[in-house]
């Protein structure tokens, strides 16, 4: 095999794996009923038909705990820009179309379900999300025009990320049905993952320095899909106070553990491009580490004074 593959020979080449990730996760994908997770008995009118509008005493929810539902929500929602990305990487035929519908189906899923949990619980401001939900879906995501294995490793990040996030998210929101209705969609999130990481392990065997340079490229340049949604840095640097995704959370429990499942740093074999890109990966990593120290160091710092400042 050339040491540098085009994706329709990349397509090709990974198809049988493709395949062989599709049926396991069919497998392992537990059917699930979005209504199920819903509370409707707590539903009512809103002002154009009667009712009340949204005031923020409706909602069971802290402030902090609204903004990461928002965001969560948002990110889930702007799908058919996602779809639009993945379909054109990724093509229409074989095992690789029936993964790409199957992926958008479980992922619309989650948004539907998050967002009538949120509009039946009053969680959040109707009026505002909907505006929000404009806005993202107009900007729509861009994906820089990534190359078939930059996608593959990004999505890798993502969807652990992803998983992450909803999982910390239920357990902040303090609310049993949140909880148990991000759990389930951390779920989906995860078995993503899965299928995504073994793309990316066969990638490696298959072009261990293309491979390589598409993983280093992705660990420095990553960013959530979400962070196209309105004021998302600030409500980014709220969930990061807050404990539910920050730099260290993104070093620790993303980026090593991925890492270490690919088995980069045991990779034998790779020419000077690749050792190149691996040493550049090793950087990033340890710049990564470094700032999420920093970061937590000053959230601790916040933390004290505020502390202090309330027992004076």
């Amino acid at each position: 095999m050339a040491a540098t593959l085009d994706s329709a020979q990349l397509l090709a080449a990974l198809e049988p794996v493709v395949e062989e990730n599709l049926n396991r996760h069919l497998e392992a994908a537990q059917d699930w009923m979005p209504h199920e997770y819903v509370p409707w008995s707590m539903g009512r009118d809103f002002a154009e038909l009667g009712g009340d509008p949204w005031s923020p005493d409706q909602s069971q929810l802290s402030p902090i705990a609204r903004t990461a539902l928002e965001v969560n929500l948002l990110t889930e929602d702007n799908l058919p820009s996602y779809h639009r990305v993945i379909d054109q990487a990724f093509g229409r035929d074989s095992a690789w179309g029936t993964w790409v519908n199957r992926w958008t189906a479980e992922e619309g899923r989650h948004a539907f379900c998050i967002r009538d949990y949120l509009l039946v619980t009053r969680g959040v401001d109707p009026d505002e999300l909907e505006r929000a939900r404009m806005d993202t879906m107009e900007t729509g995501y861009d994906s820089g025009d990534k190359a078939l294995l930059n996608i593959c490793a990004y999505v890798s990040f993502q969807e652990l990320a992803t998983r992450v996030s909803h999982r910390n998210t239920g357990r902040y929101t303090e609310e049993p049905i949140a909880e148990k209705l991000l759990t389930r969609v951390a779920k989906d999130e995860n078995l993503h993952m899965i299928f995504y990481r073994n793309l990316v392990q066969a990638a490696l065997e298959l072009t261990p320095n293309q491979t390589m340079r598409a993983i280093t490229d992705e660990v420095v340049t990553f960013q959530m899909p979400g962070s196209i949604i309105p004021g998302f840095g600030r409500k980014a640097v709220q969930m990061a106070m807050a404990g539910i995704y920050d730099l260290r959370i993104h070093h620790d429990d993303i980026v090593t553990p991925m890492l270490r499942q690919w088995g980069v740093w045991d990779l034998e074999g790779l020419d000077a491009s690749g050792e190149q890109a691996r040493e550049e990966l090793a950087s990033a990593v340890a710049s990564l580490d470094e700032e999420a120290a920093r970061f937590v160091a000053r959230r601790e710092e916040r933390a004290a004074k505020q502390a202090a400042r309330q027992g004076s």
